[in-house]
């Protein structure tokens, strides 16, 4: 696997960890260490596929990506994309819990949710958003319909300007408890 370096319009494609690492070095606002060394290193042997993107300073990154492209321009025109076989087997992946979401199944549901809220600081008077985690246990005809419940239950109660994930998300996750009585 191939690496694709940026960091504004130095760019390069290597073909190992170290050749990354001499890029890198020559680029001295990167400000090279031993950690973020080990750090590229780490990513560069992982099964990891998505880019990474490292802090230079406030608002200022590189990134990497892996890539099979040969060469520069391969990976511009974007001819080394991954095989269709892992992204359909990522997709079926995907699959199962978005259809578990809408399976029909009447009975108790036990609901997790974590949102945005929105509280007032006392010390200033000022409104700041919270990551708030929210359990709630209900009677709900599916995954989706349990979903509904707790943010019309909560949307009732909370600041206006509070957000919901999806409930496609990773924030929002249920447990089917059994049948009501």
């Amino acid at each position: 696997m191939n690496l694709y370096i940026r960091y504004f319009d130095k760019e390069t494609l290597v073909y190992s960890v170290d050749e990354a690492i001499d890029f890198l070095c020559s680029i001295p606002e990167v400000g090279m260490n031993p950690q973020i060394e080990a750090d590229v290193r780490e990513y560069a042997e992982s099964d990891v596929l998505y880019p990474k993107r490292y802090k230079v300073r406030p608002r200022v990154y590189f990134i990497i990506i892996k890539t099979e492209a040969a060469t520069m321009l391969d990976f511009k025109q974007k001819k080394a994309l991954r095989p269709a076989g892992q992204q359909q087997e990522r997709r079926d992946s995907v699959q199962p819990a978005v259809g578990r979401l809408t399976e029909e199944r009447q009975g108790w549901y036990e609901g997790m949710l974590d949102f945005k809220r929105v509280v007032m600081v006392p010390s200033t008077g000022k409104h700041e958003y919270r990551d708030t985690h929210f359990v709630a246990r209900c009677k709900a005809l599916s995954g989706i319909d349990c979903y509904n419940r707790i943010v019309e239950h909560l949307r009732e109660r909370v600041d206006s300007r509070s957000q919901f994930p999806s409930a496609k998300g990773k924030n929002f996750r249920f447990k089917y408890l059994g049948m009501w009585k």
